[in-house]
C-alpha cells in the first residue's frame, strides 16, 4: 500500500462539487383576500360585455404569483394589463370571424379552420412568451426559448380531427334530411377520428408538454423535458382504468340497493308502480355514477400528470420535485365540489386558493451552488404584446 504524503494536494474551491440547495413553495394568499378580488372581476367582466377580462385576467395571476414563495421569495408578474387587452380584441376579433364563417358560410369552413391553424401555434408561442417575460424571481425576468418551428410541429397535429371533420363529413342544410348512405359514412368518419385521436391522445400530449417544459429559462438555465411517452400513455390506461373501476363499483351497489328493495319494498307493490320507481331511480343512478367518475379520475389524473410533468423538467442545476398524491388531491376536489353546490358557486375563489395551495406546496426545488452566485449573470428578457390572451379566450390553459 502506497504511503500517504503528510500533506495532501490543495484542492481549488472551484473544483469543489457543487452542492444542491433545497427552495421549497408555499402558498401565502387566502380565500377572503381572493373572493373580493374575484367578485370585482366577475361583475366588471359582465358589465363591459367581457371587456375587462384582460384585466381580470392580470389581477388574478398577479394575486396568485405573488403569493407563490419559493424559498421565501415571491413571484413577480409585470405585464400591461393594456398590452393584454390588445391581444384580447384581436383573438376576439378572429374568434367571431371563425364563428361567422363557420355558420353563415359553412362551405368556407375548411379556410376559416386553416386560418386558425396558421395563427394558434404562432398566437400560442407568443402567450408562453408573454406570460414568462412578465413573470420574475428575486428581481430576474424568466423567458421562453422555444422556437416558431417547434410550436407548429407541437400544435397542428390536435387540428387534424377538425380538419378531417370538415374536409369529409356531408354538409347537409337544416332542411334536408340525410340519406342512409350518407348517415353511414358520417358515423364511419366521425368513429375513425374519433378513435383514432383517441389513440394518439398521449402521444400528442407528450410532444406538446416537450414542447412546453422544454422551453423554459430563468438565469441562463434552459429546461429539457425527460419524460417519454410511454409514461403518458400508462397515465391513460390507468386513468382509464379509474373512471371503469369507479362505474363498476357503482354499478354494483345500484344492483344491491335494487336487489334490497326487491326484496322489501318491491314485493308489496303492483306491477305499474315498481315500473315507475325503476324508471326514476335508473336515471338518478346513471347521474351519480357520471359524477362520481370525474369527481374520482379527474383528481388521479391530474394529482399522476402533475408528478409527471414536473419530476421531468430539469436544467443542468435546476431540478423540479412534486409529490402530489391523490387522495389529498381528491379530499380537496370533493370538499371544493360540495361548498361549490351548498354556497350556488360562491364558494368557487376559495376552491381556486385551496386548489392552488395544494398543488404549488407539493412542489419543491433543487438548485445546484448558490442561487445568487448564477443569479448575478442572468439576461433580462423584453416583452410581447400580443398571445396572452389566446389561452384565455378559448379556454385552454397553458400550465403555466
Amino acid at each position: 500500500m502506497a504511503q500517504q504524503d503528510d500533506f495532501a494536494p490543495t484542492v481549488a474551491l472551484a473544483d469543489e462539487p457543487a452542492t444542491a440547495q433545497a427552495l421549497d413553495i408555499r402558498f401565502t394568499g387566502s380565500g377572503s383576500e381572493y373572493f373580493r378580488i374575484w367578485i370585482v372581476n366577475l361583475l366588471l367582466t359582465l358589465v363591459t360585455f367581457t371587456l375587462y377580462a384582460p384585466f381580470a385576467r392580470a389581477r388574478r395571476i398577479a394575486y396568485f404569483q405573488n403569493n407563490t414563495l419559493v424559498g421565501g421569495d415571491p413571484l413577480g408578474f409585470h405585464a400591461d394589463p393594456w398590452k393584454m387587452f390588445r391581444g384580447y380584441l384581436l383573438m376576439l376579433l378572429l374568434g367571431v370571424g371563425y364563428w361567422a364563417v363557420s355558420n353563415f358560410l359553412p362551405g368556407l369552413a375548411w379556410i376559416a379552420l386553416l386560418v386558425f391553424m396558421v395563427l394558434w401555434p404562432a398566437l400560442w408561442r407568443a402567450s408562453l412568451q408573454f406570460r414568462l417575460r412578465n413573470t420574475s424571481w428575486r428581481g430576474v425576468r424568466l423567458s421562453f426559448a422555444g422556437d416558431l418551428k417547434s410550436a407548429y410541429s407541437a400544435m397542428l397535429p390536435f387540428f387534424l380531427p377538425a380538419l378531417a371533420f370538415v374536409l369529409f363529413l356531408p354538409e347537409v342544410t337544416e332542411d334536408e334530411e340525410m340519406s342512409t348512405e350518407a348517415a353511414r359514412f358520417s358515423a364511419i368518419v366521425f368513429g375513425t377520428v374519433v378513435l383514432g385521436f383517441s389513440l394518439l391522445m398521449p402521444w400528442l400530449l407528450a410532444r406538446l408538454k416537450r414542447y412546453q417544459h422544454g422551453g423554459y429559462v430563468f438565469a441562463e438555465q434552459r429546461t429539457a423535458f425527460r419524460t417519454g411517452t410511454g409514461r403518458f400513455y400508462g397515465l391513460f390506461l390507468k386513468t382509464g382504468g379509474v373512471s371503469l373501476l369507479v362505474a363498476a363499483v357503482a354499478a354494483a351497489l345500484f344492483a344491491l340497493v335494487m336487489f334490497v328493495l326487491a326484496r322489501g319494498m318491491f314485493t308489496d307493490m303492483a306491477a305499474g308502480q315498481r315500473r315507475v320507481l325503476v324508471t326514476l331511480l335508473v336515471p338518478v343512478a346513471l347521474g351519480v355514477i357520471y359524477l362520481l367518475i370525474p369527481l374520482v379520475s379527474a383528481p388521479y389524473f391530474g394529482a399522476r400528470f402533475q408528478d409527471l410533468l414536473w419530476n421531468g423538467t430539469r436544467s443542468e442545476k435546476i431540478r423540479f420535485n412534486s409529490a402530489l398524491r391523490f387522495r389529498s388531491l381528491f379530499r380537496v376536489t370533493l370538499v371544493n365540489w360540495l361548498l361549490i353546490v351548498v354556497t350556488l358557486g360562491l364558494y368557487w375563489p376559495f376552491a381556486k386558493v385551496r386548489t392552488a395551495r395544494l398543488k404549488l406546496e407539493a412542489m419543491s426545488l433543487a438548485v445546484d451552488g448558490r442561487v445568487d452566485d448564477w443569479l448575478a449573470s442572468a439576461q433580462q428578457a423584453g416583452k410581447g404584446v400580443l398571445g396572452d390572451a389566446a389561452g384565455d379566450f378559448f379556454g385552454m390553459d397553458m400550465g403555466l
